[in-house]
């Protein structure tokens, strides 16, 4: 059997014993879920939608099987203390392991601030979770990296403002956990790294209060960084070295305010940033009708390193997104389309000025890749928006994201037919020009799409059965169809 690596997993678990070994009053807030899957596939590979935006928790290996189970104590939202913890353990056949610690965190809360440690599955909240595509820096695509994380992670009003002026934002720090993957999986011809270094770090803004006006917008911004780690550099002997980056205070420093590599670190770190740095701004505009009707518009911007961050070049690139409730229809009750457009990546030149020619064009940045770095991925998949496609789909095991220059239509819908019944669609289309370094020669074309029918009877409380047909046309990632089909059961331990 094959272990991931529960580096930074075995301190959440000494917190989550010492935690649930505190005298508190537990209540009904101890869940347990438990789940059995599979999925049958035929053509080059699982369905795009079957694979895509699950933590992770999913194989791009056709005819899979799983077992999931875990446990989780919530936190409460009145007291001024407050704990929580959870641990989520599963096992695969035609996995990318066979034992799976998807999650295993603790928390506490005090007043407004938190902070967890351990891997938890993490959602901002700013799109529509299981309709959109993804977000464009952190999203709902691979699997949740161990860290550290303090702030205030759900939106808290700040005092005076009536309660029409909110505040949220964190800053964590942690390591990539897919060093076992990447030694069975990356191609040694190629460069690729280990032992990667993260932060993050976040604010958010809520200005209005639909209970009392209609009207609420929102603005965030959320910044990540790669850095420390090594990297393997090939040879042309089939051999190749071991290069070691900075991992002591001032790298923490400069991950966290990004500046340029001291005499340590290569020639591209010193003349820009250290570490592979990116982000995304988030705006968002929503009216909100006090029968429960919603109709709201939202764009995210995405950047590489200082290029994009303001204004030095245009924001042409980014998501459009509007979303839509529509409370009194059971068939049709939300809808969501959005538009992605990243073909221009601050256009096709760059340049480092020199002596000779001292001016810079930070452009052509090759969004989710970096020349030391993996890129933005962890066990292969896309730590963001999975339209840019992970390197997991790479034929020759390299790590990079060869499709990051595309346009992508996407729609999606759910609805509740019935108490017992719900459902969601999505249809997304793709056409992809490649990147500025490998180009395709023609473009590539993908349309995929997925229909996804849950059963909830009323005789058996906390019992749900899933089945979802999911396929891929065209020449971008290859043709499948599959099918998914699981049962899960979840309930509070009194």
């Amino acid at each position: 059997m094959s272990l991931r690596p529960l580096r930074g997993f075995l301190i959440a678990a000494a917190c989550a014993c010492s935690l649930f070994a505190f005298p508190f009053e537990w209540k009904d807030s101890i869940e347990y879920r438990a789940q059995v899957g599979t999925t049958l596939s035929a053509g080059d590979h699982t369905p795009f939608w079957l694979d895509a935006n699950r933590f992770g928790f999913s194989s791009l290996e056709r005819n899979n099987l799983w077992l999931r189970a875990g446990l989780f104590k919530y936190m409460d939202e009145k007291p001024r203390f407050s704990w929580g913890a959870g641990i989520d353990l599963g096992v695969g056949y035609r996995m990318q392991s066979v034992f799976i610690p998807q999650q295993l965190y603790a928390e506490v809360r005090y007043r407004c601030l938190d902070a967890m440690i351990g891997a938890k599955e993490f959602s901002d909240g700013f799109l529509p979770h299981g309709l959109s595509s993804g977000a464009l820096t952190e999203g709902w695509n691979a699997h949740p990296i161990p860290q550290l994380r303090i702030g205030i992670f759900d939106y808290a009003d700040v005092w005076g403002c009536k309660e029409m002026f909110a505040i949220k934002g964190h800053i964590a720090y942690g390591m990539f956990d897919d060093n076992w993957w990447l030694d069975r999986w990356a191609n040694p011809q190629f460069e690729y790294s280990k032992n990667t270094l993260y932060c993050s770090r976040a604010i958010y803004f809520r200005g209005g209060n639909v209970e009392k006006f209609p009207l609420e917008g929102e603005l965030g911004l959320l910044m990540d960084t790669e850095f420390g780690g090594k990297t393997w550099i090939p040879d042309k002997n089939g051999g190749g070295h071991w290069e070691k980056h900075p991992t002591y205070l001032k790298a923490w420093a400069k991950a966290m305010i990004p500046m340029a590599g001291g005499s340590d670190t290569n020639v591209g770190e010193q003349t820009n940033v250290e570490g592979n740095y990116l982000g995304n701004w988030s705006f968002s505009l929503k009216w909100q009708d006090p029968r429960g009707w919603m109709v709201r518009l939202y764009y995210q911007h995405f950047f590489e390193d200082h290029s994009m961050l303001f204004f030095d070049y245009p924001w042409i690139d980014g998501m459009y997104g509007v979303q839509g409730k529509l409370p009194q229809n059971p068939f049709v009750s939300d809808i969501v389309y959005e538009f992605l457009y990243m073909k221009d990546q601050a256009g096709s030149v760059y340049w480092d000025h020199t002596p000779v020619i001292d001016y810079q064009i930070s452009a052509k940045d090759s969004y989710y890749n970096h020349y030391i770095y993996n890129g933005w991925q962890n066990w292969g998949q896309a730590m963001g928006n999975p339209l840019f496609i992970s390197p997991i789909y790479n034929a020759n095991h390299q790590m990079r994201f060869s499709s990051n220059r595309f346009y992508a239509h996407h729609f999606a819908f759910k609805g509740n037919p019935s108490p017992q019944i719900d459902y969601r669609l999505l249809l997304t289309y793709t056409k992809s020009w490649g990147t500025y370094t490998n180009p395709f020669p023609d473009p590539r074309e993908n349309f995929s799409w997925l229909a996804e029918v849950n059963y909830h009877p009323a005789s058996l409380p906390g019992w749900n059965a899933s089945l979802a047909l999911a396929m891929d046309h065209g020449s971008l990632i290859g043709k499948s169809f599959g099918v998914m089909l699981s049962i899960s059961k979840s309930g509070w331990i009194k």
